[in-house]
């Protein structure tokens, strides 16, 4: 049934990807948008391991940690369309996947205010780099939709993912692994951010 949701949505996805050869601005924004999280590794990661720590959370935040994340990476990628000035873009983007994935290897059980406003920080470095980086010939408008939608998506894999959690003994080893594997990705990132790899 999970896995069938997950196949349905990325079927009705396929009509938007097979038109991707028309180059109009809303078609290129919204093909642009939704490939475009999926491209950058440290984009992808982190946004799969945002639903991985809300499925291990549970709920309200296996809900308000995929909503509160697309909500402030709007507000990220105003602020980057707009060119407002934001420091160490890239060095929060890379400490979004270290931290997230720390907290679910070491399954933090953050407050409900604590882990939103973690995810919300985060996302405002996603989607500033992502508005900063919006295709010239895109439209804002369908870029964002586009970028909105694989976002969820994305979120939707880690809360899938997340769901070993309920399958002990082995499941929440297992998610506590991925949670690890993220972390280490996340040095990677960190390290290029500042040059160091």
């Amino acid at each position: 049934m999970k896995h069938g949701l997950v196949a349905g949505l990325c079927l009705v996805l396929l009509p938007t990807l097979a038109n991707a050869h028309a180059a109009d601005g809303m078609a290129a924004g919204l093909v642009s948008g939704i490939l475009h999280p999926l491209l950058g590794l440290d984009h992808l990661i982190a946004m799969v391991a945002v639903g991985l720590w809300g499925a291990q959370l549970g709920r309200p935040l296996v809900f308000a940690l995929p909503v509160a994340f697309p909500l402030m990476m709007a507000v990220g990628g105003i602020m980057g369309l707009a060119n407002v000035p934001i420091i160490a873009v890239e060095t929060g983007i890379a400490l979004s996947a270290l931290i997230l994935g720390l907290a679910i290897a070491l399954a933090f059980r953050a407050p409900v205010w604590l882990a939103v406003l973690i995810v919300a920080l985060f996302a405002v470095f996603h989607g500033y780099a992502h508005g900063q980086e919006l295709p010239t010939a895109a439209s804002p408008i369908a870029y964002g939709i586009g970028f909105m939608v694989s976002t969820g998506l994305l979120h939707l894999v880690g809360i899938v993912i997340g769901l070993l959690n309920e399958r002990p003994p082995t499941g929440p080893v297992a998610v506590r692994a991925m949670g690890g594997a993220i972390a280490a990705l996340g040095v990677v990132f960190l390290g290029q951010s500042q040059g160091l790899i």
